[in-house]
């Protein structure tokens, strides 16, 4: 499967990149994990806005979903006609706050068929999906997501949880958030540092540990570095527009 970064940055936009999204294809089947602030700008550098079959949400704070309200409004009223509904994985509210964001629930219904996450596992096209909760203030799930063999662990947000460590467990690539920067007294259960990511990729024994989230005033040199001391395999920043072959 390849997976393309449309979006990493944590929090709010940077200057260079929108908020979390990412795109996981393989035979022809696109699944966006996130569609955060500004993220449906970049989905159009790479695919038609109307050529996506799958949507999960790993939960509903901004820089994690707002994008799928204008979406919703895309696939709704398109000049060539209402798309067919999309499949839509999030968390049990999702609908009401699409509908907020979106000034009613006419287009949200239109476009997207909704489904509610909950721990476990699902089939979305051709991809095995497990869902597991993690360590946030809100309902948050982590995705493993298995095609042919091969398998992609994503954090979403999440502070230090045994749960990563079991979802991302001998992944071929973690896709990891690391918002914090190492050393000052951070509140629990919210995000990781750059080593406690290396740490729960370390744990997982996964083959790549694939950094993100990383707030625009953050020091990205700094979290790779930190990565680096407790993770000793490849491992990177990821960067808008990158692909990677999982």
């Amino acid at each position: 499967m390849r997976l393309t970064v449309l979006g990493c940055s944590g929090t709010f936009p940077g200057p260079d990149a929108p908020c979390s999204s990412y795109l996981i294809e393989a035979e022809g089947f696109r699944l966006l994990l996130d569609l955060g602030s500004g993220a449906l700008g970049s989905l159009q550098r790479h695919v038609d806005l109307l050529d996506v079959d799958a949507l999960v949400l790993s939960h509903l704070h901004g820089d994690h979903w707002l994008d799928a309200a204008p979406y919703a409004f895309t696939r709704s009223y398109h000049p060539t006609g209402p798309a067919p509904r999309l499949p839509l994985l999030a968390p049990g509210d999702a609908r009401d706050r699409l509908a907020l964001a979106q000034g009613g629930v006419d287009s949200v219904d239109r476009a997207y068929e909704l489904r509610a996450l909950a721990p476990g596992s699902a089939e979305v096209g051709p991809f095995a999906l497990t869902f597991a909760r993690m360590s946030h203030p809100v309902e948050t799930y982590g995705v493993r997501a298995s095609y042919n063999g091969r398998t992609l662990a994503y954090s979403a947000d999440t502070g230090p949880t045994g749960a990563l460590v079991e979802l991302a467990r001998d992944a071929d690539a973690l896709l990891c958030e690391a918002s914090f920067p190492e050393g000052a007294d951070h509140p629990p259960d919210l995000h990781l540092t750059g080593s406690e990511a290396g740490a729960h990729a370390a744990g997982a024994a996964v083959g790549r540990l694939l950094l993100t989230h990383i707030v625009p005033w953050g020091n990205p040199r700094c979290t790779l570095d930190a990565a680096k001391s407790a993770y000793d395999g490849p491992l990177e920043l990821v960067q808008p527009d990158a692909h990677y072959d999982i």
